[in-house]
C-alpha cells in the first residue's frame, strides 16, 4: 500500500546559524580575523591601563585613557563613515588596520626601550581610535555585500559573539601575558593578531560602494544625516538604544552598589561588569532562532524594554547572584536588539549610504553609555542608588513606549520588505 511521505519538521534552531560561515569564504576569513583582531585590542586596552598606572600611580590618569579613546571616535565617527561611503571599503579597511597595528609595534618598541611617557600612551591611544572611527564603517558595510539579507541577523549575531569574545577574554589574556612577559609582549601579540585581519581584507574584492548614476566626488555627512532625518525606521534604531544607554545605564554606580548593598570588594565589582557580557556572549551563541523573525522593529521594541526591566529589577534586589542573573539577562537583551538593529540599518539603507549610518552607530554605541554613566551618577548623588537604577530601568520603557506611539510604523516593520 502507497503511504504519501509527510514532510519532515524543521527542527527549531538553537545555536548560532553558521550558515554565512559555510556559504561564503570571505565573510568567513572577515570574521575570524576580527575575532582575533578583538582578542588582540583588547589585550593592549588593558595592557595601557596598567601602564598608565604603573608610571602615574592614579586613578584618574587611568580614566583619562577612557577620554582619549572617546573623544576621536565621536569625533571621526561621522567623518570615517563617509569616507567609508567615498573610498573602496577594502582599501579602507586595510590601511585602518596597517595603522593600528602599526600603533601596537610603536607601543612595544616603546616599552622595550624604557619609554615610559604617559602623554606617548595618551597619543596612542586617540590615533588607535582614529583608526577604529575609519575601519568600522567600512567593515560593516562590507557585510551586506557578501551575504544575501536573508542571512544578515545570522552574520550580527555571529558578529556579537566576536565582540564579547574579545571583551571577555583579551582582559584575561592581556593580565596573564603583562604578568609573565611585561607590557610589551602584550602590545607585540596585538600587532600580531592584526595579521589575521588583514589577510581576510586583503582577500576580498573591490569595495566601491555604489553611488547613484550621476553622483561624484566624496560622500558628505550632512546628506547622510539629512538622509536619517528622512528615514523614520532606522532613526529609531538610534533613538530606541539611546533610551537604554542614557537612562539605564547603571556601570558607574557598581563600584558603590558592591560595598552598599552586597558587602563586597573589587572582585564584586568585577562579576557585575562580566555579567552583562556574559549574557550578551549567551545571546549570540544562542541566536538560532532569530532568523525565523521577521517583525525586527518589534523586536527591537521588546528586547530593550527587556534590558529597561531587567535593570529595574537589577535596582531592587539585595541578593549578588539574583542581581547578577537579572545583569545577564539585560546583556542577553541588549545582544538581541543590536542585532536586528544592526540587520535593520544594513538592509533597509542604500549601500552608498551605509557607511554614514554606520558612523552615527559607532557615535551612538560610544558617546550613549558615557553620558549614561554621567546621568545614573547624578541622580544618584541627588537621590539614592536605587532611584538611579530603577527608576533609570522604567524611565528607559516609558520613553520607549512614547517613541513606539510616535512612530508606529517601526514596530510594523517586515524584514521581508524592508523601508528605512
Amino acid at each position: 500500500m502507497n503511504r504519501t511521505t509527510a514532510p519532515a519538521r524543521t527542527r527549531p534552531r538553537i545555536f548560532a546559524d553558521l550558515t554565512p560561515l559555510r556559504t561564503s569564504p570571505d565573510y568567513r576569513r572577515l570574521w575570524t580575523g576580527s575575532m582575533i583582531s578583538w582578542v588582540g585590542q583588547a589585550m593592549t586596552a588593558l595592557a595601557i591601563s596598567l601602564q598608565v598606572y604603573d608610571i602615574t600611580g592614579s586613578s584618574f590618569s587611568v580614566g583619562l585613557v577612557g577620554l582619549f579613546s572617546l573623544v576621536p571616535l565621536v569625533a571621526f565617527g561621522l567623518y570615517g563613515g563617509a569616507i567609508a561611503d567615498t573610498l573602496d571599503r577594502r582599501k579602507l579597511g586595510l590601511y585602518a588596520s596597517l595603522g593600528a597595528a602599526a600603533l601596537s609595534i610603536a607601543l612595544a618598541a616603546a616599552a622595550l626601550l624604557d619609554y615610559h611617557r604617559v602623554w606617548f600612551l595618551y597619543a596612542v591611544v586617540a590615533l588607535q581610535s582614529v583608526c577604529g572611527a575609519l575601519s568600522g564603517p567600512a567593515r560593516s558595510a562590507m557585510i551586506p555585500r557578501l551575504l544575501p539579507a536573508e542571512q544578515l541577523p545570522a552574520a550580527n549575531a555571529l558578529n556579537s559573539v566576536t565582540m564579547t569574545t574579545g571583551t571577555m577574554a583579551g582582559p584575561m589574556l592581556g593580565g596573564l601575558i603583562v604578568g609573565w612577559w611585561g607590557y610589551q609582549a602584550a602590545y607585540l601579540v596585538d600587532a600580531v593578531t592584526f595579521c589575521a585581519a588583514l589577510y581576510a581584507q586583503w582577500r576580498l574584492p573591490p569595495m566601491k560602494p555604489d553611488r547613484a548614476e550621476g553622483v561624484r566626488g566624496r560622500a558628505s555627512v550632512l546628506d547622510g544625516l539629512r538622509f536619517l532625518g528622512t528615514r523614520p525606521n532606522i532613526r529609531m534604531t538610534f533613538f530606541s538604544d539611546l533610551a537604554a544607554m542614557v537612562l539605564a545605564q547603571p556601570k558607574a554606580l557598581f563600584p558603590a552598589i558592591a560595598a552598599l548593598w552586597f558587602g563586597g570588594d573589587a572582585k564584586t565589582v568585577g562579576l557585575m561588569v562580566a555579567a552583562p557580557a556574559l549574557g550578551a556572549m549567551l545571546g549570540g551563541v544562542l541566536s538560532g532562532w532569530q532568523g525565523r523573525i521577521r517583525r525586527h522593529g518589534l523586536a527591537i521594541l521588546l528586547a530593550v524594554a527587556s534590558w529597561g526591566l531587567a535593570i529595574a529589577a537589577f535596582g531592587l534586589t539585595r541578593n549578588l547572584w539574583i542581581g547578577l542573573f537579572f545583569l545577564a539577562l539585560a546583556g542577553w537583551a541588549d545582544t538581541i536588539s543590536m542585532v536586528f538593529r544592526s540587520t535593520m540599518m544594513q538592509a533597509a539603507a542604500p549601500d552608498e549610504m551605509r557607511g554614514r549610518l554606520q558612523g552615527v552607530f559607532i557615535v551612538v554605541v560610544a558617546g550613549g553609555p558615557r553620558l549614561g554613566d554621567f546621568v545614573a551618577g547624578s541622580v544618584a548623588d541627588l537621590t539614592s542608588p536605587t532611584v538611579a537604577i530603577t527608576g533609570g530601568g522604567l524611565a528607559c520603557v516609558l520613553v520607549l513606549g512614547l517613541l513606539a506611539l510616535r512612530w508606529r510604523g517601526f514596530a510594523r516593520y517586515d524584514a521581508r520588505s524592508p523601508q528605512a
